[in-house]
């Protein structure tokens, strides 16, 4: 695949970025240098290597996925501007 100066400026109105016409052989050069890359990452065999998450294997942390109050309410709402029952009160916003 190859980019043309024509490509760079419909790109670069698409982006939203200023680009002056003297610049835009320039960066058809660069984009068509970064084109020419993820090609040859194409040419890559990734047949048996499985996808990763990170490079060295890793246990996610978990919980337990149970309810609870924190069991500290009353340090929770105690600075708040309103509260009632260890809950916070809030303006109606909605009629």
């Amino acid at each position: 695949m190859s980019v043309d100066e024509k490509t760079v400026r419909r790109v670069a109105r698409l982006a939203r970025i200023k680009v002056a016409d003297a610049d835009l052989p320039k960066l058809a050069g660069e984009l068509n240098v970064i084109l020419n890359f993820v090609e040859q990452l194409n040419e890559v065999n990734v047949e048996n290597v499985e996808p990763l998450t990170s490079v060295v294997e890793q246990n996610m942390k978990k919980r337990k996925d149970v309810v609870t109050d924190g069991h500290y309410p009353k340090a929770i709402t105690q600075n708040a501007a309103a509260s009632e029952d260890d809950f916070f009160m809030v303006p109606k916003v909605v009629e």
